[in-house]
């Protein structure tokens, strides 16, 4: 697009064409974080749009002719492989041109579907042999038949191809790391405060294994879409073919384009699978807030260490700060993603009577969550690039605080019937740092069993971790 602005405004070159452009922008998603979302204009840019409301109204076209329903001098026309091409290339070759040529129908029409429509009528028109279809272009549709349609299947590409893709790096980035750390023992932390060990690798299979949960539900994920005219009840359709099974005809058309058909709708499909999608993904991005802000806090407490890039800077007046940006960036532009899912899924499934257009400006939005989860996801990546295990700092904080065996053997003196052992554990270590002779003095003053007391001595911070390890393997268990 910009390379094209270039040619034709005569800018100098097309990098500073971009830069001009990124730092005019009014959005930072168009500007500062620009080459962040490259990708994303193939789903959600007008341009987009615009070809993907093109690929309904031939599909619609194509599938008519295919049941017999488009005549020709009373006769059910067969269309040829060439005829067939020409209408495939009509969306398949959309250029930027026919999207600039939609725009200029559309200061006259002030109608942005019924530009795309007149449109495909002019490309009808450049081939002779199909100029008879003109007015079978958007038959009995309204124009909601063609957005719905297009919302839908571009959503189903953008997921697919796109945010699912990036969700599953996300999630195996986890799943390595977890695996990596399997067996480095950490001390717990709840509330803040120092608590039974676990693993590195068990806290990263912890949000490895729950946003692949939600990961699946997004991959495989069905939109709805519906092709039933003004209110939903095939009104046009019936009266001018009454002998054709209509609701076959369209749930045929959209089970072949790869959506799920709704056969309950006013105008407009209600958008309730949409509102599913965005739930998934706030839920995905709350998830991911969550880890961001762990990560946040094991880096200021020294468990992770961050890579130094030479020529960054961390603070303009503390030269020694190495900071956390990039998951503070990740938790700030998920939370912009969140907020905008979260209007998206109060909103759209609301509708006053069969229509209104509330939802239309919303739906033009689409991109810019999707658009704020890719920036989190890219600074949560490059964060997670970063950091290095602090083995030291770890093995230090485990070392110092013996009093997390106070678990362990309260539990054990349960098992052989001494009273209160909860309670004498709380005296001996609540609010206190406990070293290792003092608590292993209180083991050896136990009436025990000699192997139990010695299984108790031998038992240290770094070893009191349950099944950690184990669960650390979470690709192998559980992800997909």
């Amino acid at each position: 697009m910009l390379k094209k602005a270039t040619k034709l405004f005569g800018i100098r070159s097309f990098s500073t064409a971009k830069q001009d452009f990124m730092l005019d922008a009014i959005s930072p998603i168009d500007g500062r974080y620009y080459n962040s979302v490259q990708g994303l204009e193939k789903y959600f840019s007008e341009h987009a749009l615009i070809k993907y409301r093109t690929r309904i109204e031939i599909e619609w076209l194509k599938h008519i002719i295919k049941e017999g329903i488009v005549t020709n001098k009373d006769k059910k026309v067969q269309l040829s492989s060439d005829q067939m091409a020409f209408l495939d290339d009509v969306h398949k070759k959309f250029s930027i041109e026919d999207a600039r040529r939609v725009k200029e129908i559309e200061k006259t029409t002030n109608h942005d579907v019924k530009a795309v429509e007149y449109l495909v009528k002019e490309k009808l028109t450049q081939n002779p042999s199909l100029d008879f279809l003109k007015e079978f272009v958007h038959f009995s549709c309204t124009s909601e038949d063609i957005n719905n349609l297009s919302y839908s299947l571009l959503m189903n590409d953008a997921n697919q191809e796109f945010l699912c893709k990036r969700i599953g790096e996300i999630v195996n980035t986890l799943g390595d790391l977890a695996e990596q750390n399997a067996n480095v023992a950490m001390l717990g932390r709840t509330h803040g405060q120092v608590a039974t060990p676990t693993t590195v690798g068990k806290e990263f299979a912890n949000f490895s294994y729950r946003v692949n949960k939600q990961y699946q539900l997004l991959k495989n994920l069905k939109f709805s879409a519906k092709l039933n005219g003004a209110v939903g009840n095939f009104n046009a359709h019936i009266f001018a073919y009454p002998e054709y099974d209509w609701p076959k005809i369209s749930r045929e058309f959209i089970e072949g384009l790869g959506m799920e058909f709704n056969p309950y709708t006013t105008q407009i499909e209600p958008h309730d699978s949409l509102a599913n999608f965005y739930q998934y993904l706030a839920l995905i991005n709350t998830i991911l807030i969550g880890f961001s802000r762990d990560m946040w806090m094991y880096i200021s407490i020294g468990y992770f260490k961050q890579k130094m890039k030479k020529g960054e800077i961390g603070s303009s007046t503390m030269p020694h700060k190495v900071n956390p940006i990039d998951f503070e960036n990740c938790e700030g532009n998920l939370g912009l993603a969140i907020s905008l899912s979260q209007h998206f899924a109060n909103k759209l499934p609301i509708s006053r009577f069969q229509r209104d257009l509330s939802d239309s400006t919303v739906m033009r939005n689409n991109g810019v969550a999707i658009a704020y989860s890719e920036i989190g996801y890219r600074s949560l990546q490059k964060g997670l690039g970063k950091i290095e295990v602090n083995k030291e700092v770890i093995a230090h904080d485990l070392d110092s605080h013996w009093e997390v065996l106070a678990e362990p053997i309260q539990t054990v003196m349960r098992k052989y019937g001494i009273e209160n052992p909860y309670e004498k554990l709380k005296e001996l270590t609540r609010g206190k740092t406990i070293d290792k002779e003092s608590l292993q003095k209180f083991v050896n003053g136990l009436d025990l069993p000699e192997s139990e007391k010695k299984r108790m001595l031998e038992l240290r911070p770094e070893t009191y971790l349950g099944n950690a390890p184990e669960m650390s393997l979470v690709k192998k268990k559980y992800l997909k």
